[in-house]
């Protein structure tokens, strides 16, 4: 979802009850699996319950085996009544065995799709009340990770580790004791194999293996960007002709992920290698033949002693290498948890305990300084006022502040310090359900849903009726082009038909024009449309400014000098402020500006400041 989108979509809903996701704003750093996990303890409990009977079931048909090669091996005649009994309770243990684990891994499937399903909620609604600006920051592709593959990676830890960690603990626990009981000295050869194994785990731990680890999940993410951005720009990137060089820039992104990967498969491969030897049958085999032969050439054990060993050997070191893995596996949930707790923990929008209403419709900035980042100011004391019914444009060179200012009104940042009110009212005590029924917005990155024509105008007004959304559309100058769609206002944007960035900003400001807000935030709104449609929709603009308080980024002549009042903006500081025509008599920055654009489009340029 994109910036837009959001805020869209927050001005619809306002802000979320106070049990959505279950985020809290006062709880930043309490977001974690602990938390998340805690109203499904009692599932996890009798997950545990099912998967212990079954572990401990299991091992019937292998005691079964071990009781039917003494009873074969032992001198006299066979109990066949007694061999019958062995057989069905190795098989009865065989049936218990599936049935439990089948429920066990059923249940932990069941609560990995609960877990998830609570936790991107959690996450959509963090990210529906941080500032729209902190999303603006981060690439999409970080965000697509975050929300599909790291929400994804709790699966394992949830629906197939806790079994695995039960059966590596149950399993051993149970075989160990029955093995102590025939022969002490033998069951702690059979266990070199399980200690070597577990004397390597703490080599993956090092500081080295760890930074790593690291490396490579920071490679990923920017993979998973570059991949999401090089789709999404590849039809602008080849319209000008800098197709090679995206294709370039993607692979270089590949090449630092594969060198990455080698470096911690590198790093990591000789220790697992050297716990899948220890660990495997031949070499567990290997240790209590050894072991057994040694113990029965010296009489101490007897040789149909040696089978259990045999076969419950093998038994020791199968869980043990699922812990391995599962081991593995909760590590990558731990670090993918650790990234979803940082999105969690950044502080959304401050929402107030008791809403204050404003008194009109005027907008003042007072003493406004704001920075993306410490010592590096956007806005440096901004003092402006917007006064109800008048239209502001906003003139500078790129990069002097004016997105950043316009985007103060929607609250989509905070100001570092300084003030925005509106009816006299911080807008930091409106609350956002006020909010956005007293501040619309239209801006020139517009992203429509993926939905009918008519449900994207009147997304900020679920309840309109058509004719309404009809009004809304001919003040835009969009009717007319709707109505050519294959459906009319029912064809679905992005699958029906495709809107040029011209369509869609009207489209857009169909949408702001419906939700009938008295202050109207426009960054250049109508960028893309041509001419003759600029021209009707500033007039509706005209026509509507007796009811509206609006705000604009302007770039085009004609919209600066239909403007009450010009701000011109210069390295985060206004620098002249009024009326255009007092602007030119004045001479200075504005003038120069308009007199180098006129001069432009006389000569067959563009009249754009």
């Amino acid at each position: 979802m994109t910036t837009t989108e959001l805020a869209t979509a927050r001005k619809q809903a306002g802000p979320p009850p106070a049990d959505a996701g279950s985020v809290r704003a006062h709880s930043p750093a309490g977001h974690g699996m602990r938390r998340l996990l805690r109203p499904y303890a009692g599932g996890f409990a009798a997950a545990g319950v099912l998967q212990v009977i079954g572990a401990v079931a299991g091992l019937a048909p292998l005691l079964a085996a071990v009781e039917l090669g003494r009873t074969l091996l032992a001198p006299g005649t066979v109990d066949h009544d007694h061999v019958r009994f062995v057989v069905v309770a190795g098989a009865a243990g065989l049936l218990v065995r599936l049935l439990f684990t089948a429920a066990a891994a059923g249940m932990g499937h069941l609560l990995d799709g609960w877990v998830q399903l609570a936790l991107r909620r959690e996450l959509a609604a963090r990210l529906g009340r941080v500032p729209i600006g902190w999303l603006s920051r981060r690439r999409s592709g970080e965000l697509a990770k975050l929300v599909g593959e790291d929400v994804g990676a709790v699966h394992p830890f949830i629906a197939h580790t806790p079994g695995e960690l039960v059966s590596a603990f149950v399993v051993p626990l149970v075989s160990l004791v029955y093995l102590f009981g025939v022969d002490w000295r033998l069951t702690l050869i059979t266990l070199v194999p399980v200690v070597a194994a577990v004397a390597l785990v703490p080599l993956m731990m090092t500081p080295a293996r760890l930074r790593e680890q690291a490396d490579f999940d920071a490679a990923m993410t920017r993979i998973a960007g570059s991949v999401v951005e090089f789709v999404q720009g590849i039809a602008v990137v080849k319209a000008f002709g800098g197709g090679e060089r995206a294709h370039r820039e993607f692979r270089t992104a590949t090449d630092d992920f594969v060198a990455t990967f080698r470096r911690w498969v590198h790093g990591i491969s000789p220790i697992a290698a050297a716990m899948q030897l220890v660990l495997s049958p031949p070499f567990v085999l290997l240790a209590v033949l050894v072991g057994g032969t040694a113990l029965i050439t010296g009489g101490g054990m007897a040789p149909a002693d040696l089978l259990p060993f045999l076969l419950l050997g093998l038994g020791l070191t199968a869980p043990v290498a699922a812990l391995g893995h599962g081991f593995d596996e909760l590590q990558a949930a731990r670090r993918a948890v650790g990234r979803i707790r940082d999105v969690l923990a950044v502080p959304p929008l401050r929402e107030p305990a008791q809403p204050v209403a404003p008194h009109g419709h005027r907008v003042e900035l007072r003493g406004v300084r704001f920075a993306y980042e410490p010592g590096r100011e956007v806005l440096r004391g901004i003092d402006l006022v917007l006064e109800p019914g008048t239209v502001t444009a906003l003139v500078g060179p790129s990069g002097s502040g004016k997105s950043t200012l316009v985007r103060l009104l929607p609250r989509f940042v905070d100001p570092t310090s300084g003030s925005v009110s509106l009816g006299g009212v911080d807008l930091r005590e409106l609350g956002s359900r006020e909010l956005y029924r007293q501040v619309s917005f239209v801006f020139q990155d517009v992203s429509l849903l993926r939905a009918s024509v008519a449900d994207n105008i009147a997304l900020a007004v679920p309840d309109a009726g058509p004719e309404d959304v009809v009004r809304a559309a001919r003040l835009a100058n969009i009717h007319d082009r709707v109505l050519e769609l294959p459906q009319g206002y029912d064809t679905v944007i992005g699958e029906d038909a495709r809107l040029s960035g011209g369509e869609a900003q009207r489209v857009a400001l169909a949408r702001a024009l419906l939700a009938g807000a008295p202050v109207l935030v426009l960054d250049e709104a109508t960028s893309f449309a041509d001419p003759h449609t600029e021209l009707a929709v500033r007039r509706t603009l005209e026509e509507l400014r007796g009811d509206r308080t609006v705000l604009v980024i302007a770039h085009r002549m004609e919209t600066i000098a239909g403007a009450d009042t010009v701000a011109v903006l210069e390295d985060g500081v206004i620098v002249e402020q009024g009326a255009p025509a007092e602007l030119l008599d004045a001479g200075g920055t504005f003038a120069s500006l308009w007199r180098a654009r006129h001069a432009a489009g006389s000569a067959g340029g563009d009249e754009r400041l």
